[in-house]
């Protein structure tokens, strides 16, 4: 008889998400019997994680256990798997501020979670924690996998691998299928009769090949179509999301040849074309949504509300599998049955046009021997020059990082494609000022500015 995997979750009072992943932990045969870790600071968001993980057993009838921990060492000692998915500072104060200093500068932005001013200091105040989480695992569950679901996912996966290089680790979203499903849905395909291989940094991976099964098994190359249902108006079709409809990446493929993998209202954000200053008319055209992300906080905290008493009273929660990686990875570690997934590792030349310490994000092997990350090569390109206009935000801002060096945010945040297209460098240096002052005690020591030059 197998052992049970112990399986703690740092962060575990984001609780859809967590319910979610257990969710499609507890439906795999072999997990059933599951040690369930939750660990959280917040006491009240812990105890809402630890209902609905306790409900959730109840309505699968398995045998897995919960246990809450307030003790980050404790929640890690001997574990087998680390999900990670805090957010340091919250929609406030840090997602407010992450906006609000910017637009005294009249830079505006969308989800600010990734690259960008916001995402660089989402970074600089997330990697130090990232990295406390690495040296308790060092110290009591060194063999531990980290499954890292944390935003800015390239700038984490990268500090991670740069200061504790024998964790480890893997970064994990789900823009990639998440995507290829709306494409299928675009063209009136089943999604599991399309293929993709896609490659690329997290949040900006393109397909390479996006292609639909024939009758007799050969495959079609699906790019034309895409093309022509978006100069026709039959794509983008309306998302989930009516202030978000999707435009941006389909321009991008008529330029570009290929289609990124992560939303519009994101990749605005990443280049320089989409968001300017007295240019209504593009993002009325593009359907810019602007100051997207704090919308979606504050509906989520609402929603948040009423469900959270919906399942505190119900005796059974209903469980559906989630598009996201976490439990196939799991899977194919604990019983050896391989599985492939999309995941943010180091580089190590699986990308040869891209810097080997960069995080890449590419198909990667899973089963008993771990995370294996699959030989790319080259990309095209126009694709690696894009790339790397993020690259350089992430490595100044893991370099500020690893070397306590305060110049380097403000390096970084030069480098930025949307923020140097927007302001000179007095601004940016400015701006920086600003934001590391609101920050506050949320940064670490060395990125802190003196309380006496801090702004409200």
């Amino acid at each position: 008889m197998m052992a049970n995997p112990k399986i703690t979750f740092i962060g575990a009072g984001s609780s859809v998400f967590m319910k979610n992943i257990v969710g499609d932990i507890l439906q795999r045969e072999a997990l059933t019997g599951a040690e369930i870790r939750l660990m959280d600071i917040n006491p009240q968001r812990l105890e809402e994680s630890a209902i609905i993980a306790g409900k959730l057993v109840q309505t699968l009838g398995v045998p897995a256990t919960v246990k809450t921990y307030s003790n980050q060492r404790e929640a890690l000692d001997g574990t087998n798997f680390v999900v990670v998915c805090f957010q340091i500072g919250g929609y406030e104060p840090s997602t407010v501020v992450d906006f609000d200093v910017p637009k005294k500068y009249n830079l505006r932005q969308t989800i600010a979670d990734t690259l960008g001013v916001g995402g660089i200091m989402r970074g600089i105040r997330t990697v130090p924690h990232l990295w406390s989480i690495c040296e308790d695992m060092l110290q009591v569950a060194p063999d531990a996998i980290m499954l890292q679901y944390v935003n800015p996912m390239a700038i984490n996966t990268w500090a991670i691998a740069e200061k504790y290089p024998t964790i480890k680790q893997v970064g994990l979203c789900h823009s990639v299928q998440g995507t290829a499903m709306e494409l299928a849905h675009d063209l009136d395909i089943p999604y599991d009769e399309i293929r993709y291989r896609s490659a690329g940094i997290n949040h900006m991976a393109f397909y390479l090949k996006f292609e639909h099964r024939q009758a007799d098994g050969s495959y079609r190359d699906l790019y034309p179509d895409l093309v022509r249902a978006y100069r026709e108006g039959r794509a983008p079709k309306p998302t989930w999301n009516p202030r978000c409809p999707n435009k941006v990446r389909y321009e991008m493929l008529t330029r570009l040849g290929y289609f990124v993998t992560e939303s519009s209202e994101h990749f605005a954000e990443y280049t320089p074309y989409f968001i300017k200053e007295g240019r209504e008319d593009i993002i009325e055209k593009f359907g810019i949504p602007l100051d997207e992300y704090p919308k979606r906080c504050i509906e989520q905290i609402a929603k948040w509300k009423t469900t959270s008493e919906e399942y505190r009273k119900a005796n059974t929660i209903e469980v559906k599998q989630s598009k996201e990686y976490a439990s196939e990875i799991v899977n194919s570690v604990w019983t050896g049955e391989p599985g492939v997934i999309y995941g943010n590792v180091r580089n190590n030349g699986v990308i040869t046009s891209l810097p080997n310490n960069a995080a890449v994000e590419v198909p990667c092997l899973v089963d008993a021997s771990g995370i294996q990350p699959t030989y790319i090569g080259a990309l095209p390109p126009q694709l690696t020059a894009l790339i790397r206009t993020n690259i350089n935000v992430q490595e100044l801002t893991v370099a500020a990082l690893m070397t306590e060096n305060k110049e380097h945010i403000y390096h970084a945040a030069m480098m930025d494609p949307h923020t140097a297209a927007e302001l000179d460098l007095e601004q940016i240096w400015n701006l920086v000022d600003d934001l590391l002052a609101a920050h506050g005690d949320m940064l670490p020591a060395w990125a802190r500015v003196p309380k006496k030059q801090r702004v409200a």
